[in-house]
């Protein structure tokens, strides 16, 4: 029979077999845009995790502020076709966490925490303090913060989290920041590019010596203005961010690196777990190192 079966071709209905046993064999993934580069690593790692254990990935991709987020929320799609959901970065107002929490599917977060929901992810005030301790070693004490929030949508607590983490380090050193060192990024290339610019259009006595930016690609940008205006890297200015994005290798990024891929899979392992009927358990802080290359040195 099985012979017969693999000769016609015949593949089991993911649907029959959803009546039968009361499971998809699929997850589902939401996230705010599919083009970010943490978005498409961590993707990656749930699907790893999730072909291997003979499971579907069904995508959610809310397309940004401006998407329909009904599609995905509150015309619940998402209770009827998966047996639970990874969400990446995601801000929920509260018709979605209910529309959400009504569907009783194990749930866990990629990115920022999110109230009453598990999280993967590093230690946002944790990874801000080995950044800018690692310019404070160097002997910067006129350190700027590239920030801001992600207009696409991303989790608010990261931005947030790693600018308290910033401002802590500063202050715990004794470095005041003044508050036109607190620049808005948008967590982009371009918006890091804006945020150098701004930074460093000022006389030279007048600017830091030293970004820290929340993200690999808001350092990459601050890196192309540095260029653009002549600005020596690292001569006259050090740059340092966090991710371990691969375009941060190829320059010669300092960063502080963690592992989407790595997070992506232990979130697709922790919901796998809890549809196989076991107990959710607490998921520790992702690992986060710090990578020291050539955009950093001490100040003149």
């Amino acid at each position: 029979m099985q012979r017969v079966a693999a000769e016609l071709g015949y593949v089991p209905s993911s649907a029959a077999a959803g009546l039968a046993t009361g499971r998809q064999r699929a997850v589902g993934v939401v996230l705010p845009v599919i083009d970010r580069w943490f978005y498409v690593r961590a993707l990656g790692g749930i699907d790893a995790e999730l072909r291997r254990a003979g499971h579907d990935l069904v995508l959610y991709n809310l397309g940004g502020p401006l998407g329909d987020r009904d599609r995905a929320f509150r015309r619940s799609m998402l209770r009827h076709r998966v047996d639970a959901l990874v969400l990446l970065s995601l801000v929920l107002d509260e018709t979605e966490r209910d529309e959400l929490q009504g569907s009783n599917h194990p749930m866990i977060v990629i990115g920022g925490p999110a109230p009453g929901l598990r999280n993967v992810g590093v230690d946002d005030l944790r990874v801000a303090g080995l950044a800018v301790g690692h310019l404070l070693g160097l002997g910067h004490r006129r350190i700027a913060y590239v920030g801001g929030q992600d207009e696409s949508g991303m989790n608010v607590a990261v931005p947030y989290l790693r600018r308290d983490g910033f401002l802590a380090t500063m202050h715990a050193a004794g470095c005041s920041v003044p508050p036109g060192w607190l620049v808005d990024g948008r967590f982009s290339f371009a918006g890091g590019c804006a945020a150098g610019s701004a930074l460093l259009a000022v006389p030279r006595p007048h600017r830091p010596t030293a970004v820290f930016c929340a993200s690999d690609e808001m350092a990459l940008g601050v890196l192309v203005a540095a260029a653009r205006l002549g600005v020596h890297v690292p001569g006259e200015l050090s740059v340092i961010g966090i991710d371990g994005h691969e375009y941060g290798e190829v320059v010669g990024l300092t960063t502080v690196v963690q592992d989407p891929e790595a997070q992506g899979r232990t979130a697709a392992l922790a919901v796998l777990a809890e549809v196989d009927g076991h107990a959710p358990v607490p998921v520790p802080p992702a690992p986060a190192t710090l990578v020291v290359r050539a955009t950093t040195a001490a100040p003149r």
